[in-house]
């Protein structure tokens, strides 16, 4: 399989970003997963392919510029709709399943069918779970660092407390998760981006 080096991913992000500001947003907040991911790689001593986790860390958010209008407006109500967009667009360039399937599974914890239904998502009905380890460490990666306004680095108890209001079964599998991959190193990384950390 070919997987698109950095820098054909960076010329994707400035493809379809709306702006600089929101291509800035984007494409950092992916290259600070992919941190977060090597040191989880490094601490866990999971054997996944890291080259296929750092082309999902810089992939996994692309579909957020398909919420901006064109008068630059975001839409943050379907906010959710992000991963299925994600990976429509990387259909749309042709490249792998295994790619687009980043963008779809990383919501949350993830989403099943029964969670779209129940919570009324504005989503085709699916299940949408990171299966492979390396879907699972991206899906994971980013659970650690916020696209806010101010962007901030999320800790694994910060992050605990927020996914339980969508049940203990999401608590269950973000803890089975930091059982799988521990818990990353944070505070140097949002010293040097300048990003609180909560």
């Amino acid at each position: 399989m070919d997987i698109p080096s950095v820098g054909e991913i960076r010329e994707l992000h400035a493809k379809y970003a709306p702006s600089e500001e929101v291509f800035s947003l984007v494409h950092t907040h992916g290259e600070i997963v992919w941190q977060v991911a090597e040191r989880l790689i490094s601490f866990s001593g999971c054997g996944v392919d890291a080259e296929l986790v750092r082309a999902g860390c810089l992939l996994h958010d692309i579909g957020v510029y398909r919420l901006y209008d064109t008068e630059g407006r975001f839409d943050e109500r379907n906010y959710v709709c992000h991963g299925v967009l994600g990976h429509e667009l990387l259909a749309g360039e042709g490249l792998p399943e295994v790619l687009h399937r980043f963008c779809s599974c990383h919501t949350g914890v993830g989403l099943s069918k029964e969670d779209v239904v129940r919570q009324g998502l504005p989503l085709p009905p699916a299940d949408y779970l990171a299966i492979t380890p390396e879907e699972r460490l991206v899906m994971y990666a980013d659970k650690f660092h916020s696209k806010t306004t101010p962007p901030k680095f999320v800790s694994p108890g910060t992050y605990a407390a927020y996914i339980g209001r969508f049940g203990e079964d999401k608590v269950a599998a973000f803890q089975a998760l930091r059982a799988a991959f521990g818990d990353p190193e944070l505070e140097d990384l949002a010293a040097s981006h300048g990003h609180a950390m909560t």
